[in-house]
């Protein structure tokens, strides 16, 4: 832009000085100072008044420069009146250009101002939509709330009851190896049933994650052990892939353990029999925005991630429904057989967390859920001690 504005005065400068020469030679010949025009319209592009004021000043005195010249006798008056009415049409043209300039420029201030106000309500509505988006949210989060709170008041005491009844079953002589395994499982998920309750029960907020550096093996371990009959009972291939030496995960084992039997029930509930539901678990290198977000929560973190991946060969889901798997209450079940809180719920935690939960379908295919978590490569000493 200075470039140009620079060339425009060059030849604004190089017509007043080559109409100047022309009126040395010519001075008889007064059409050549209305070449002066010429610049001055050059100059009005500039939209600058005081350089205006300059070059009429410039072109009016080099128009009336031609009296110098000797002239025959009796032609001086005339020759007055004619660079007289060259003057005028020299102001005139300098004011019209000026007015013409000064119009586009505040029409050009308009437009801008006017997509600057569109911009602003565009962003304005924008922040509108979602903020109503998260009141409705919320409202239906504090009425599940209540709704939780009721129920948990209510499954309390049977839950106390089954609890008594699978100890007393554990203590049983009769009791084989593999009874007992089965036992164990159901007694602990009994107790974080129980857990979860007495949080719902002591507060009207849940209890605060305490996430910390863990191992992943065992959590994978607990979720695959206990969602195994599910899959063998409905003829599934289930299959766990666990890398050697992987980093420990910034997670709460417990709310991670809660994350991956809700992704896996889906796998269970999308996936026909002898289909196939697999869990891949391996570390790789994080991008920026997975260490810049990492970072903000755990401690120490390591430039890894550990990555769960979770694929089901199950009837997969609509790509409008993709977009909405993750709204509170939104599921593609049956009515009866999901809340649409399970994946809200998982991506929370693991949002908490550091991490991130994704979800790639195709309808017929199958659905992938990949969670991120950030991961810490433990020295030597280190894992020597946690192991």
């Amino acid at each position: 832009m200075v470039q140009h504005n620079h060339l425009l005065l060059s030849i604004a400068a190089a017509c007043i000085v080559i109409i100047f020469v022309i009126e040395e030679f010519a001075p008889a010949n007064v059409v050549g100072a209305y070449g002066y025009v010429v610049p001055i319209l050059l100059v009005a592009t500039r939209r600058s008044r005081a350089l205006m004021v300059v070059t009429v000043l410039i072109c009016v005195a080099a128009t009336y420069s031609g009296l110098l010249q000797p002239t025959k006798p009796g032609r001086f008056q005339a020759a007055v009146i004619n660079r007289s009415v060259v003057a005028s049409v020299l102001l005139l043209v300098a004011y019209l250009g000026m007015s013409w300039e000064e119009r586009k420029a505040r029409e050009a201030d308009v437009q801008a101002a006017l997509a600057r106000e569109t911009d602003n309500l565009l962003k304005a509505n924008t922040q509108l939509v979602e903020a109503k988006d998260q009141l409705n949210r919320s409202e239906r989060l504090a009425a599940v709330g209540q709704l939780v709170a009721s129920v948990a008041h209510e499954v309390g005491t049977p839950l106390h009851s089954i609890a008594w009844h699978v100890q007393a079953l554990a203590e049983a002589p009769t009791l084989t190896s593999e009874m007992k395994q089965h036992v164990t499982v159901i007694d602990e998920q009994l107790t974080r049933v129980v857990r979860i309750i007495q949080d719902l029960l002591s507060s009207t907020r849940p209890r605060q994650s305490q996430p910390r550096w863990v191992p992943v093996e065992p959590i994978i371990s607990s979720a695959a052990v206990l969602m195994d009959p599910a899959f063998h009972a409905k003829e599934i291939s289930f299959t766990v892939k666990i890398a050697a030496a992987l980093p420990y995960v910034w997670a709460e084992a417990e709310k991670m353990h809660q994350v991956l039997v809700n992704v896996l029930v889906n796998g269970l509930a999308a996936t026909a029999g002898h289909g196939s539901v697999t869990i891949t678990v391996e570390a790789r290198g994080a991008s920026p925005d997975e260490l810049d977000r990492g970072r903000r929560v755990a401690d120490a973190m390591s430039p890894c991630v550990v990555m769960i991946v979770v694929q089901d060969t199950g009837c997969g889901m609509l790509a409008a429904d993709v977009h909405k798997a993750f709204e509170p209450f939104f599921t593609t079940k049956a009515v009866g057989k999901g809340t649409g809180l399970g994946l809200f719920l998982s991506r929370e935690i693991v949002v908490a967390s550091g991490g991130s939960l994704s979800l790639t379908s195709e309808l017929g295919r199958g659905t992938t859920v990949t969670i991120t978590l950030p991961g810490l490569l433990p020295a030597p000493k280190q894992a020597e001690e946690r192991a």
